[in-house]
């Protein structure tokens, strides 16, 4: 620990470094799932070019809001991501869609997220 640091701030820290991390992770997967649900919408259900050009510019956004993470390394944090996305894309399904998730959906999603927080939030030690 650093001697400048209080224990108290330590915690402190790291709490807002967990809310930052998944803060960035919903506004990531608010993007991405709205574009992609956005291109859908105008190619499978013939709404039409407006609505695809929002979803790819959406989807752009995902990409730039992935980048703000406070890992540096590009392939934790699309791995954790992914499990955000499985549960983020089942929780659009219900508010958007009507669709209800049923006890496998829910206990992937669960899965998921147990494997997100491992990925982020597990002790390191330097080799």
């Amino acid at each position: 620990m650093d001697p400048g640091r209080s224990a108290d701030r330590v915690v402190k820290d790291a709490a807002m470094t967990v809310l930052r991390v998944l803060g960035l992770f919903v506004v990531a997967a608010v993007a991405e799932i709205a574009g992609a649900w956005l291109v859908w919408q105008g190619v499978r259900e013939h709404r039409g070019l407006v609505f695809v050009g929002a979803g790819i510019v959406t989807l752009a956004g995902y990409g730039f809001v992935a980048t703000l993470q406070p890992d540096a390394h590009f392939g934790r944090i699309l791995a954790a991501y992914g499990g955000i996305f499985v549960a983020g894309s089942l929780a659009w399904g219900v508010v958007a869609d009507g669709f209800r998730p049923d006890r496998y959906d829910l206990t992937g999603a669960l899965l998921c997220l147990l494997g997100v927080a491992v990925i982020m939030f597990a002790p390191r030690t330097n080799f």
